[in-house]
């Protein structure tokens, strides 16, 4: 079933008169197209990406034809090999945006993330303004090498941004804002959203700052605070517990590095109960630097223990059972969070 939302603007930030509802996947490659028309430095790199087939979820399908084959660029089947050439002519001054196929592969590219182009800059001050689009999350039974969320390896990384959004709108808008960065940032896309979430997006140029988290929902009794397609079942949960008269906040990350500070501490300062959640393994994810920030410097406003719900510390399981077992979802939220509204 589609999802509508016409939530993912903070404040300061609008939705034009020109506002068309589109999906996530058509965001990202509207995104991509109005870059590469704006800027004839950004190209794109990735297994299978040119011609006709577009990629895996063909999110490039047609742009060879608009953009010819020197600036859509197929690549072997080899992730440090390309990465590393993408930070070569980031260096050189062009954008590249890379596509990993699953998120799940950019493993084979650690190296070259890690160890070479997040340390770039503080090493001799160097540029490398490259994006990896990592596809990202499960929950549609793709099993343990199409379904992770690695996306905290990144966050633990010096010298790398990282982004997650949860709305078609932050999906361009994000997206967007990484290219033009000079930087190297992990944008992570959550597949489970690519076709079955439609929100309101606005026509033409736009940019979503990079560290800026989002309210999705305004509430005074308790706070969750997630990422992602998380952010969904979020406010599902939330809905489910406004009905028996529990107000709960839901703030969207939507950049978990540099992670807007401000907003998580203002969050739980304003209700005093808290529940992070994302839907990466719960042992040292993301939720857990959530979490650590809110119990050191928002400590004497909380009214009860920071919760916290993750995937189980277990490859992502090809069994559907066994993976909504494995995966949070709107249903443990609202447990949860009335657990937590009750203490």
């Amino acid at each position: 079933m589609s999802v509508s939302s016409n939530f993912g603007f903070a404040d300061g930030e609008t939705i034009s008169d020109q506002s068309r509802e589109i999906t996530y996947i058509a965001a990202i490659s509207e995104a991509l197209r109005e870059e590469m028309r704006r800027n004839p430095d950004v190209l794109l790199m990735g297994e299978d990406i040119a011609g006709d087939f577009g990629g895996a979820f063909k999110v490039t399908k047609g742009f060879e034809a608009e953009f010819g084959a020197r600036r859509v660029i197929n690549t072997p089947i080899a992730e440090l090999g390309f990465v590393g050439v993408a930070t070569g002519m980031a260096l050189m001054g062009l954008r590249p945006v890379v596509e990993m196929q699953f998120a799940d592969f950019i493993t084979s590219a650690f190296d070259s993330i890690v160890q070479f182009a997040a340390t770039t800059h503080y090493r001799w001050k160097g540029r490398v303004p490259w994006v990896i689009r990592a596809p990202a999350d499960g929950g549609i039974r793709s099993g343990p090498f199409h379904s992770q969320n690695p996306e905290a390896w990144f966050v633990h990384t010096p010298g790398l941004k990282v982004v997650a959004p949860a709305t078609p709108a932050d999906a361009k808008g994000l997206l967007i804002a990484a290219i033009r960065d000079d930087n190297p940032v992990i944008y992570f896309e959550s597949k489970p959203l690519y076709r079955s979430l439609k929100g309101f997006v606005p026509a033409g140029e736009y940019v979503v700052p990079l560290g800026r988290a989002n309210v999705a929902r305004t509430g005074a009794d308790l706070s969750i605070i997630t990422y992602g397609a998380m952010v969904h079942q979020a406010l599902a949960a939330a809905q489910r517990l406004a009905n028996e008269g529990i107000d709960a906040e839901v703030l969207d990350l939507r950049s978990l590095k540099p992670l807007d500070k401000e907003a998580i501490l203002a969050t739980a300062r304003k209700t005093g109960k808290v529940l992070v959640t994302h839907a990466a393994n719960k042992l040292a994810g993301v939720g857990a630097e959530v979490a650590a920030l809110i119990a050191e410097q928002a400590f004497e406003w909380l009214d009860a223990p920071v919760q916290r719900i993750g995937g189980l510390d277990v490859p992502v399981p090809f069994s559907p059972p066994l993976e909504d077992a494995y995966r949070p979802d709107a249903e443990k939220l609202y447990a949860a969070a009335r657990a937590l509204a009750a203490y």
